[in-house]
């Protein structure tokens, strides 16, 4: 009896989100990025792939696993967005993109996840793993806990900013089922599709460094990185109706192929397949 329930269960969420497909093989999109994929968030399939296993440094999209953490933690009660902060000498320090944190600074976890999704800040990164963890230590341990757990084979962080860092490296394929996962908490999207906003009291402007939220339809997320050693990455991804695909590209040569490639992607997912849901 407890078989045949348990075969009705997944026959019955097998029916609930179908992928249908128009067209079998993706075309030759002669990507200049290093890697990439394309991947349908609701089943988890894959659709186009390029190098999508290969070790790469991620830059800032390593925070997509950092608000992961965060979001898991607000999810499961252990903190809240009104919490505050205290800014440690060891966040201070981060250089790259940052809110400038000053030591002993108070600032609520809504504010620091507004600057991580927006801004990219490595500091509020840095005070947020501090905070959930005790250390940006004991965070990473966990990032790379919960990367394994979701499947993550070819992954090792070593930070939870992204700056870089011997040995930190992800792929497009382990960075997009963290994404995917990242999108199954609804309330991210406050934060991610948050275009201009501030912080202090409005004393200090954020604008969101993901351009396809003004120019790609259904765009709502998720992440930017770039750095001299991966050169541009972006986690992007976009819904239309009940269908929502990822794209994830590493080691674009410019900001704007990035963005360029990554919405050939999405074009191409929602020319060619859509997510029926029947229950």
């Amino acid at each position: 009896m407890l078989k045949k329930t348990l075969l009705f269960t997944l026959i019955f969420s097998l029916i609930c989100s179908v992928l249908l497909e128009n067209f079998a093989y993706a075309d030759n999109f002669n990507l200049k990025s290093k890697s990439a994929i394309l991947m349908d968030a609701n089943t988890g399939k894959v659709l186009y792939e390029k190098n999508s296993h290969e070790e790469l440094p991620p830059a800032s999209v390593t925070k997509v696993m950092t608000m992961l953490l965060v979001m898991e933690a607000l999810d499961s009660g252990k903190i809240k967005t009104t919490d505050k902060v205290v800014t440690s000498e060891h966040a201070y320090d981060m250089g790259g993109t940052q809110i400038y944190l000053e030591v002993g600074e108070e600032m609520t976890v809504d504010d620091l996840l507004k600057s991580v999704a927006m801004n990219s800040a490595n500091d509020a990164s840095v005070a947020l793993a501090e905070y959930i963890s005790g250390s940006e230590e004991k965070f990473v341990e966990e990032m790379n806990k919960r990367a394994k757990e979701l499947g993550a084979k070819n992954t090792n962080f070593k930070n939870a900013s992204g700056l870089p860092e011997e040995g930190h490296y992800t792929s497009v394929y382990d960075m997009a089922l963290i994404s995917r996962e990242l999108v199954k908490h609804k309330n991210i999207f406050k934060y991610l599709t948050n275009k201009i906003d501030s912080v202090r009291n409005g004393k200090f402007s954020l604008a969101n460094t993901n351009k396809l939220l003004w120019n790609y339809q259904g765009a709502d997320g998720i992440k930017t990185g770039s750095t001299s050693e991966a050169l541009y990455c972006l986690s992007a991804t976009a819904k239309r109706g009940d269908t929502r695909f990822i794209a994830v590209v590493f080691g674009a040569p410019d900001s704007a192929t990035r963005f360029k490639e990554a919405s050939k992607l999405l074009d191409y997912g929602f020319a060619n397949f859509e997510t029926k849901k029947s229950c």
